[in-house]
């Protein structure tokens, strides 16, 4: 299984390109001028940022507070600069992981290329055509990781005050209203 690793990047962000509406959201690892860029569904960004979270208060939790895991994301770490260009699409996410190894307290991140038999794929096992993107990261980038994954999906389309969908620039069908201009 060919892994693209990343330990300790200098960057790992969730962004996205395009218009809201008609964004492509994408992870990507940077360590010196390596640049490795996965698609994934604006879906998959909410989800990874929220596990995170809670993967990060649990290790806290269980810790006492001991783990260096800090409650907020450090100033130094925030980022809020666009995706590095060009953003060349390695692959696109399926299945995705989370692991902290109480070693040296790092957040272990792997996205897996989306297969044909999705249902039946499993992180772990051995299957020689699918890659891995694997980033192992500091409990504290992963707090930024999450803000900022939060901030990128939050950026799109305002919701409809009435059913919720996302608005377009000229409105939408919105149910609420029998199917008329909302």
């Amino acid at each position: 299984m060919p892994v693209i690793s990343y330990d300790m990047p200098d960057r790992f962000i969730a962004g996205a390109v395009g218009q809201p509406g008609e964004r492509a959201f994408y992870l990507q690892a940077r360590a010196g001028r390596r640049v490795t860029s996965v698609g994934l569904e604006k879906f998959q960004v909410t989800l990874l940022a929220e596990r995170l979270e809670e993967l990060l208060d649990e290790v806290l939790r269980r810790s006492g507070g001991s783990a260096s895991v800090p409650a907020v994301t450090p100033a130094e770490l925030q980022d809020d600069d666009p995706l590095d260009q060009p953003v060349e699409e390695e692959f696109r996410v399926g299945t995705m992981a989370l692991a902290w190894d109480p070693e040296d307290e790092r957040v272990i991140i792997e996205a897996q290329e989306v297969t044909e038999d999705e249902e039946e794929a499993t992180i772990g096992v051995e299957e020689p055509h699918v890659i891995v993107l694997r980033v192992r990261i500091t409990a504290a980038q992963a707090r930024a990781f999450t803000e900022r994954a939060l901030k990128v999906v939050a950026a799109g389309r305002p919701p409809c005050p009435l059913c919720g969908l996302p608005l377009n620039a000229a409105g939408h069908v919105c149910p609420r209203q029998n199917g008329h201009l909302g």
